[in-house]
């Protein structure tokens, strides 16, 4: 509430002139107070809360029981996420030819289309679904159900993505990222091999490369 208080020096002064009488105004503050935390705690009930998103990672499955399955040789794409962005990648474990990239605009991701696109072609029909979802032609399950199905392909891209100790929790991340980016349905995450650290130094012949398989 505010107040004004009218002070007593008003009245005649000497040579017959009059002098205005001074007011003050007071403003008291305290309502502002309680309107405040009505504010906070709107908000606090109404806002929603940034939820944790999740991210699904395959991994391999440690059980001698399990049988293993093969997969030809030029479909399995073996990443190494080295140092300072760096990823290396070759495929197979025959002649193997290590080639150098980053996760630049032209770096692994286009090297994963492209690889992805040649082994399975019907990768190119995903856009046709998502199109006619967003049309309405088609229910978000029966888009999942396609999806699902055509990154599932057995011939399709097979990726195994290790990484050395000094790479980048960030780099993890994006490759992960570009799995789902390229709808690469099969892939795994697993520990780097002394052979695939010596291959990226350079100190071990091509021949002696033994890369292990997912399962």
């Amino acid at each position: 509430m505010s107040s004004i208080e009218t002070g007593d020096s008003g009245g005649k002064q000497k040579g017959g002139k009059v002098r205005a009488k001074k007011m003050a105004t007071n403003i008291d503050f305290t309502p502002m107070v309680d309107l405040g935390f009505l504010l906070i705690t709107f908000f606090m009930l109404t806002t929603t809360m940034s939820k944790p998103n999740t991210m699904e990672i395959n991994m391999p499955i440690d059980d001698e029981t399990v049988p293993k399955t093969q997969f030809d040789d030029d479909q399995t794409m073996t990443i190494l996420l080295g140092e300072k962005d760096k990823v290396y990648y070759y495929m197979g474990i025959k002649d193997v030819r290590l080639d150098t990239t980053d996760f630049g605009p032209n770096g692994i991701r286009k090297v994963l289309r492209e690889k992805a696109r040649k082994l399975n072609r019907a990768l190119d029909s995903i856009p046709i679904y998502k199109n006619q979802l967003s049309l309405g032609k088609i229910d978000k399950d029966t888009f999942k159900a396609n999806q699902i199905r055509i990154k599932n392909n057995k011939k399709g891209l097979i990726c195994v993505i290790k990484a050395v100790d000094k790479a980048k929790y960030k780099n993890v991340v994006d490759i992960l990222d570009e799995m789902s980016i390229n709808n690469i349905g099969i892939y795994a995450l697993v520990d780097i091999t002394l052979a695939d650290e010596q291959l990226i130094a350079g100190t071990l012949p091509i021949t002696e490369i033994l890369a292990p398989q997912p399962q």
